[in-house]
Formats: C-alpha cells, sequence, structure tokens
C-alpha cells in the first residue's frame, strides 16, 4: 500500500512538474509574441507621427488638393484613435478593427504620394522628399515587424495547439493570437493613371 502512494505522489510530483514547465515556456512564447506587437505598434506611431510633418510640407509647397489632405488627416486620426493591446491580440473583432484603419491610412498615404507626381515643385522640395524616404521606410519596418508578429504568433499558436502542452494551456488561459492577413483585393495590383 504504501508503494502505490508512493508512486501516486511520484507521478503527481512529475506533472506538477511538467505544467510548471509548460506554462513557463507558454509564458515565454506569448512574450515573444508580445514584444513582436510592440515592434508594430511602435513602427505605426512613427508612420502617424511623420504624417502631420508631410502634411505640412505639401501644404506649404504647393496649392494641393485638398480633398486628398483630408482624406489623409482623417485617416491618421482613425488610425490614432483605434488601439489595442498585447491583451486583445486574441480578439479577432478588435484586431481586425485595427488592421482595417490602419489599412485606410495607407491607402490616403498612398493616394497622397500618387498625386504628389503633378507637382514638380514639390518633388524637388528637399523637406518632402527627406520625408517621402522617412515614410517609405517606415512602411518597409511596419511590413517586416508585421512579419516577425505573424512568426511569433504562430510559433505561440502552435505551441499551445500541440499535445500535451494543448490540455495545459487551455487550463491555464492560454489562447491562440490573431494574424495580420492581407487586405482584401491585394492579389490584385492596383491601376495607376496619371492622365488626371
Amino acid at each position: 500500500m504504501k508503494a502505490k502512494i508512493w508512486i501516486f505522489i511520484g507521478v503527481l510530483a512529475l506533472l506538477v512538474f511538467y505544467g510548471i514547465s509548460v506554462n513557463n515556456s507558454l509564458v515565454t512564447a506569448e512574450e515573444q509574441v508580445n514584444s513582436a506587437w510592440a515592434q508594430v505598434e511602435n513602427q505605426y506611431q512613427r508612420r502617424a507621427d511623420l504624417i502631420p510633418n508631410l502634411v505640412n510640407t505639401v501644404q506649404g509647397a504647393a496649392d494641393f488638393e485638398s480633398e486628398t489632405l483630408q482624406d489623409v488627416i482623417e485617416a491618421r486620426s482613425q488610425a490614432t484613435s483605434v488601439n489595442i493591446d498585447a491583451n486583445d491580440l486574441n480578439n479577432p473583432q478588435a484586431f481586425q478593427q485595427f488592421q482595417e484603419v490602419q489599412g485606410q491610412l495607407s491607402g490616403a498615404l498612398s493616394r497622397l504620394l500618387v498625386t504628389v507626381e503633378r507637382y514638380p515643385e514639390l518633388q524637388a522640395n528637399q523637406n518632402f522628399q527627406d520625408l517621402q524616404a522617412q515614410l517609405e521606410g517606415t512602411e518597409n519596418r511596419i511590413s517586416t515587424e508585421r512579419m516577425r508578429f505573424n512568426e511569433a504568433a504562430q510559433s505561440f499558436n502552435t505551441e499551445i495547439r500541440q499535445f500535451p502542452k494543448s490540455m495545459f494551456a487551455s487550463m491555464l488561459g492560454f489562447e491562440q493570437k490573431e494574424y495580420f492577413q492581407a487586405e482584401q483585393g491585394a492579389e490584385q495590383a492596383p491601376e495607376v493613371d496619371f492622365g488626371n
């Protein structure tokens, strides 16, 4: 009888230690997702901070289409008003809303840069060129950080779904994280028309 008790205690101790190990590895993986998310937010903030300077430079250098500038200003306002923190990374609706407003801002900026092609004096402005280069660099950084976030989320999601970790993950409250996805229609090349 005593041997059975010791075996039971031994198995229970192994399960406890294994559970602690699983918890620690999942916490580490979740923190990697949170860190990757912080870098995504950092790059979006960098872009949002560049936009007022870009708009002021464009307004000062040309009699620019006010509708285009207004679209950029409104899109920036919406993009900065929708925040998502690391706790919401498993909320598909919040994540989708965040991604949509960031996509709208990207679209407004793209339209602004296409419209600038009609203004040679603006293209020659050194401040505008510097801001445009910074903005293009930031868009590349955003793309890179979104890719890194998706990789971290994929690694975390895989861990919490693999057996036997999945049992502990559900008991400990770990949930899958959302992924950034391509915008609807992104598979089609945009149509650029400089004739207008």
